[in-house]
């Protein structure tokens, strides 16, 4: 119930009292290392994972939360270790195809993420857990329609739907699915139903169809009404989702950054962004993980068109300065006390100052003294995503 909720403070004591009671249940190693994660305590998760080893506790949860922790700390060889786990392993095999999947993603290799989901939906029929293989399909419909293919996103929704009809897991990834490739039709059939079937179900009625609400209000540019529906997310966006491989994608999040984006607000959508970036140990390989660089560096660039006319207030009176000041000691003292000066554009939007910068316009030069402030110009052209970890082969 913690986890569900993103409590994973709570979620990782009740779990070290269950290994007190019984330290040889595999169970609650895979949940405390899962929780950890979670908090961004990646140290304190591999300890968890090599007490479960040296015990000869074997199961899939903690080869999993071994594997993100790989993929985060950008150990290739580890992934590659725990493919083999997984590759012996028949029932769970497809869980590790599609972790390799997801990493392909990350990485920007399409091609081979759906040549994986292929193989992991193949595997997991296999082994007889058809509703597993029909939420494979589904993250592959949320990719393809994140990365804007929406013809390939609406088709993998539409298998995904008809290899487990009555799984709820898979038919909200499609409804989102067929929301972000623009199919509004299909998604809001899909989520009225979900609503008449789990009223009471906390994670559907207060993360799931808001988030696909707010993106059908996107498709409609109306980011105003999708700002309004993820209200109801903002207390459990963090809660695991029980039926993926990593905790969360954090969904809501992401759309709501999009939601700022579309309304203009690029300090909300900073904010948005960054909050996925912060949760990697929940986020793992995700690709909103990826696309969250991407999207913060839109926020930035839109926050930058917002200072534009006070740097250009800010030369003009620097320029003032100049030629009034009757030394350099002087023209600093007086461009650093300017109202439009960097440190108070600073003040105005820290993560605009912090995170990136827009021109040098002013720097002292004089050898006692340090240069005021120094920013270079966001060029979207040259931005670039952080390098993945490299792909182990599959």
């Amino acid at each position: 119930m913690y986890t569900l909720r993103g409590q994973y403070e709570k979620a990782a004591e009740s779990y070290r009292q269950s290994l007190r009671l019984a330290p040889d249940n595999v169970v609650p190693y895979g949940d405390l290392v899962n929780s950890l994660l979670a908090l961004q305590r990646f140290d304190e998760a591999r300890q968890v994972g090599q007490q479960a080893h040296a015990r000869k506790l074997d199961d899939y949860p903690p080869h999993m939360a071994l594997y993100a922790l790989a993929f985060l700390g950008a150990d290739s060889p580890a992934m590659v270790e725990q493919q083999q786990w997984f590759a012996g392993q028949p029932e769970y095999e497809n869980d590790g195809l599609s972790l390799a999947s997801d990493t392909e993603a990350y990485a920007g290799h399409l091609g081979k993420a759906r040549e994986l989901t292929k193989r992991s939906v193949d595997s997991a029929i296999s082994a007889d857990r058809k509703e597993i293989g029909a939420i494979w399909q589904e993250n592959a419909a949320l990719r393809e329609a994140a990365f804007a293919d929406a013809t390939d996103a609406k088709q993998a929704a539409t298998d995904g739907l008809k290899l487990a009809p009555a799984s709820p897991g898979a038919a909200v990834e499609a409804a989102l699915a067929f929301a972000m490739a623009g199919d509004t039709v299909r998604a809001e059939s899909l989520a009225r139903d979900l609503n008449k079937r789990f009223p009471l179900d906390t994670q559907m009625q207060s993360l799931w169809l808001p988030t696909i609400q707010a993106q059908m209000a996107l498709d409609k540019r109306k980011p105003a009404l999708a700002l309004d529906a993820l209200q109801a997310a903002s207390s459990i966006e963090l809660g695991a989702i029980a039926f993926v491989d990593n905790l969360s994608c954090l969904y809501p999040t992401y759309v709501r950054g999009e939601a700022y984006l579309a309304a203009g607000q690029g300090s909300g959508a900073a904010a948005e962004f960054q909050k996925i970036l912060d949760h990697s140990g929940i986020v793992w390989n995700c690709w909103t993980g990826a696309l969250a660089h991407l999207g913060l560096a839109r926020a930035n660039a839109l926050q930058s068109r917002t200072f534009a006319p006070r740097l250009s207030a800010f030369r003009a009176s620097s320029e003032e300065v100049v030629a009034s000041a009757s030394g350099t000691s002087n023209f600093c003292t007086a461009a650093s006390d300017s109202p439009s000066s960097p440190r108070s554009l600073a003040a105005a939007s820290p993560s605009a100052s912090s995170t990136f910068s827009l021109v040098a316009a002013v720097t002292c030069s004089c050898a006692s003294v340090s240069p005021l402030w120094q920013f270079t110009a966001f060029n979207p052209s040259t931005y670039s995503l952080p390098r993945p970890p490299t792909v182990p082969a599959m």
